[in-house]
């Protein structure tokens, strides 16, 4: 029944009690006017009247309630269930669907709900679908890689890993998939390596050694971060991570190869180039004979350049040793002062060739000695104040020093006033074999890669600070 219906049909019910016990009680009000009061028949015919009126009104009364507490339900529950299922849609219950008779006015209410809601099931359904495919591409396209892939979402579950991935970390899918990262590297060591490198990367990664493949591989691990950009918010929105493990185990043989051969060859060389030197000192004895000026002049060109490629072999075979992890360190207590004064006696022929003026700055006031392998440390001031010399122009001079920073940290520094480095070549400096653009002064090019490694062999660092025209500083610092 239509509310409209319920509404007149109630006030039509209620009415006609009203009139009812209204024409009742005037009959028989003028039926007991008209009896005489003395008469036997008045006080039954009162009591009579007044126990239909309280019949006939107790009737309306209860109707009346009736109506109070009936209709308001009738009216209520529908735009209640209405209500009820627009908030299970907006739950995302999409199987929500409203009973209402079809005699109500909210039937046709009620049937466009129930429309609207299967239409979001199939669409979401559909949608579903979709986004399995496209999971289902995804893993299929993830497992074709060649290389292990692990995607985390931002709480750090795996959302995706690929078959290699699962078969380098030696992991089960159905074991890992939406688990937490933190719980499988509770018992995985290997999987717990990568993730403690998601979370504090180091600033130097070396490959990891995984036996995969039936023999031991390196693996580059690379993090990827997925993020999105916000519109809504105007900031970059996380998504995930990926960890790529690259296998660079072939180019890791071939550096091993490499390392070796050179390693061999300057071992090789540094014989002959010995037997050349000893040969010449023989020649330049003047109980073998005296020599003319050419003789002496090419004598002087045999030796420069001998004792060159004497240098260029020793550093060889020190980044030989870095490259093949054979750097021993072998630390004492060191004055950094003397540190520097064998820099400055190691140089000094070289200063005094170009007329260059070597200053010490150092503190008045006690410095912390250094626990370090003075040799290294030696030998890379020594480095930075030959390269100091060699970039300076004749006649000029170059600063070597040393302070303390704070309380854990003594820095040493080498500067010149020469042309200066493009800060472009900052960093590419410190690698092998790299060498400024348009540099005309000789040289190998593995100096300063050699000394970065033996500083960072210290936990140390080895920095430069410098501008064209004005000149450069290279900074050591190492913690006492």
């Amino acid at each position: 029944m239509r509310t409209r219906l319920k509404v007149v049909f109630g006030i039509i019910a209620l009415l006609a009690m009203i009139i009812m016990l209204v024409s009742f009680s005037v009959v028989n009000l003028e039926i007991l006017t008209a009896t005489e009061p003395e008469s036997p028949a008045a006080m039954p015919g009162l009591h009579q009247a007044l126990t239909m009126i309280i019949i006939i009104g107790g009737c309306c009364i209860l109707l009346g309630i009736t109506l109070i507490l009936w209709l308001p339900r009738a009216i209520d529950r529908p735009i209640k269930e209405l209500k009820q299922g627009i908030q299970e849609i907006a739950n995302h219950n999409y199987k929500k669907r409203l009973d209402i008779p079809k005699s109500s006015e909210f039937s046709e209410v009620a049937d466009s709900f129930n429309q609207m809601a299967e239409r979001l099931s199939e669409y979401r359904g559909s949608i579903l679908s979709d986004l399995l495919e496209a999971k289902k591409s995804l893993e299929s396209i993830i497992n074709c890689i060649s290389e292990p892939i692990i995607v985390l979402n931002p709480e750090r579950k795996i959302v995706l890993i690929n078959d290699k991935a699962l078969d380098v970390l030696n992991l089960k899918r159905d074991a890992v998939i939406n688990k937490s990262s933190e719980e499988i590297a509770l018992k995985n060591d290997l999987f717990r390596r990568l993730i403690r490198e998601l979370v504090a990367p180091r600033q130097k990664s070396e490959p990891l050694k995984i036996y995969a493949d039936n023999k031991e591989s390196y693996f580059q691990v690379s993090y990827i971060p997925i993020s999105k950009f916000d519109s809504s918010k105007e900031i970059q929105a996380t998504l995930g991570d990926i960890i790529l493990l690259k296998n660079v185990t072939e180019f890791k043989e071939l550096d091993s190869a490499k390392t070796t051969f050179i390693s061999t060859i300057s071992h090789e060389l540094k014989t002959p180039i010995s037997a050349i030197l000893m040969s010449l000192q023989l020649m330049e004895d003047n109980r073998v004979g005296q020599l003319n000026e050419e003789q002496t002049a090419l004598s002087k060109s045999i030796k420069d350049n001998s004792e060159r490629l004497l240098d260029i072999t020793g550093e060889l075979l020190k980044i030989t040793q870095v490259e093949s992890g054979k750097l021993q360190i072998m630390p004492k207590i060191t004055k950094p002062i003397e540190l520097i004064e064998y820099a400055i006696k190691a140089n000094k022929v070289q200063a005094d060739r170009f007329n260059i003026d070597i200053e010490v700055e150092y503190p008045e006031e006690k410095i912390s000695k250094l626990f370090v392998d003075s040799e290294k440390i030696a030998w890379v001031l020594t480095n930075l104040l030959s390269n100091a010399i060699r970039y300076s122009k004749e006649n000029g001079r170059v600063i070597i020093g040393a302070k303390q920073v704070d309380e854990h940290t003594i820095e040493m520094y080498v500067r010149d006033f020469g042309k200066g480095i493009d800060s472009r070549y900052h960093q590419s400096i410190f690698d092998k074999y790299f060498r400024v653009p348009g540099t005309k002064v000789q040289g190998s090019g593995l100096g300063l890669s050699i000394s970065k490694d033996f500083v960072e062999a210290h936990n140390g660092t080895l920095t430069v600070e410098s501008e064209l025209g004005i000149g450069s500083c290279f900074k050591i610092r190492l913690n006492v």
